[in-house]
């Protein structure tokens, strides 16, 4: 198992080039099977969770080249069906929660699709329901073997409705809209995600030949057609990552550039790092995080109260983000709630940051109040143990602001969502090496 070792205590300072987006990645990735075209596709980060899906979809069958480092080609037109029951796929699906967005262009191409219960995070409870009622309300027949944890859906004509979901959630939405594209008559969907990763995955299956119409919107609606062709897509820039850089510049008090970013994604993230008196600049289509040396100070309330960051659908704040938000917050100047309302698992990681001296009470599995240490008094190198993949760079973070040695066991969790972590963080000067 690999560890990072890290020598903390050390400003930074260079240019980064922000990854594909990973969650936008997965979503597009799956959208390849809907068509027997060819489609390239664009930055795509070299990241294991991405690496895994493109394996999967070759055992599946689709052809696929790599043109470049991050852009390949894929081909689906003659699908191995039957490798949906080996146990090669049913290993491999398991590791990557991404890999059920595989169900609905299935579904909606070949009239059926078997899913093992998928991988992914251990954040808290991840239901499905959201994308298997909402399958089954176009025609999908769904069926679930307790024993081998394996969904099975069948469709003999999938055909549009208006459906409502339950819950906006993203990958649900994705599901749905890549198996109403090839349905019969209009799909109308209420409550959608509108995340840039919804938008941009409308977007990309409209060049396809699809009729989407509400992109950016909670309502979208959908003319299905007979036949998707090919394309080409670029992956965007991942705002979750750009954020984790703004957190890791205000925490070392460092100067850092991040290049080609796209700010219509980045506002909210930007708002909330303003609350937090960490200030960035446009310059151009990049965005400048000045050293922040004499620390960063976090607004109250307009009434006095302590401020809240709390997670929600898009616009809102991604949840993503929140871990990273609370270990910035351990040396401003203030205090700060954070309410981490959709996984109830995702703040045990705290524990962690108070070994390291931090002030944080863990309120209850959804709400951390961490009092600010204003540099004063900062964190203490440790061992630490990545736990899932925004924990993992959240850790990181602190132990490259921390004092001395520290290290950090189980750091796959970290590469699954972060490419070439460790030689990007040694060209701004970080002392990381993998051991």
């Amino acid at each position: 198992m690999n560890t990072f070792e890290i020598s903390g205590g050390e400003k930074l300072e260079g240019e980064i080039i922000p990854q594909g987006a990973k969650n936008e990645c997965l979503q597009i990735l799956c959208a390849v099977l809907l068509t027997d075209e060819l489609i390239t596709i664009k930055n795509i980060p070299d990241i294991i969770d991405v690496n895994v899906l493109i394996n999967l979809l070759k055992n599946l069958g689709v052809k696929i080249v790599k043109k470049s480092d991050g852009c390949y080609s894929f081909k689906a037109d003659k699908i191995n069906l039957d490798f949906l029951m080996s146990n090669d796929y049913i290993k491999e699906s398991k590791k990557i929660r991404g890999s059920i967005m595989m169900i609905g262009p299935i579904l909606s191409r070949f009239g059926s699709a078997v899913i093992p219960k998928p991988g992914g995070d251990k954040i808290g409870r991840r239901s499905l329901d959201t994308h298997f009622d909402s399958l089954s309300e176009l025609g999908g027949v769904i069926k679930y073997d307790n024993k081998k944890s394996f969904y099975f859906i069948e469709a003999t004509n999938l055909k549009g409705k208006k459906i409502i979901l339950n819950e906006p959630s993203v990958t649900g939405t994705a599901n749905l809209v890549m198996a109403s594209v090839l349905a019969s008559g209009k799909t109308t969907i209420y409550n959608a995600a509108c995340e840039p990763y919804i938008q941009k995955l409308c977007l990309m299956l409209n060049s396809m030949g699809a009729d989407i119409k509400g992109i950016k919107s909670n309502l979208l609606i959908i003319q299905g057609v007979k036949k998707l062709k090919g394309t080409e897509h670029t992956i965007s820039p991942d705002f979750v990552e750009i954020g984790s850089w703004i957190g890791l510049a205000a925490m070392t008090k460092s100067k850092l550039v991040i290049k080609n970013v796209d700010f219509e994604s980045l506002n909210q993230i930007i708002n909330v790092y303003k609350k937090m008196g960490i200030n960035t600049e446009k310059r151009g289509n990049d965005l400048l995080i000045p050293a922040h040396e004499n620390g960063y100070k976090i607004s109250d309330n307009i009434d006095g109260s302590i401020l809240t960051i709390s997670d929600g659908p898009w616009p809102g704040l991604t949840p993503d983000i929140l871990s990273i938000i609370l270990v910035v917050a351990t040396q401003a100047e203030g205090s700060l709630l954070i309410h981490q309302k959709m996984f109830e698992s995702r703040l045990f990681f705290v524990d962690k940051l108070i070994d390291m001296g931090a002030k944080i009470i863990l309120c209850d599995p959804h709400r951390a109040t961490v009092i600010g240490l204003n540099f004063k008094s900062k964190l203490k190198a440790s061992t630490l143990v990545s736990p899932d993949i925004r924990a993992g760079i959240s850790l990181l973070i602190a132990a490259l602001s921390a004092k001395g040695k520290s290290y950090i066991n189980n750091v796959q969790q970290i590469d699954r969502g972060y490419q070439n972590i460790v030689k990007r963080l040694q060209m701004i000067g970080a002392k990381i090496k993998r051991v």
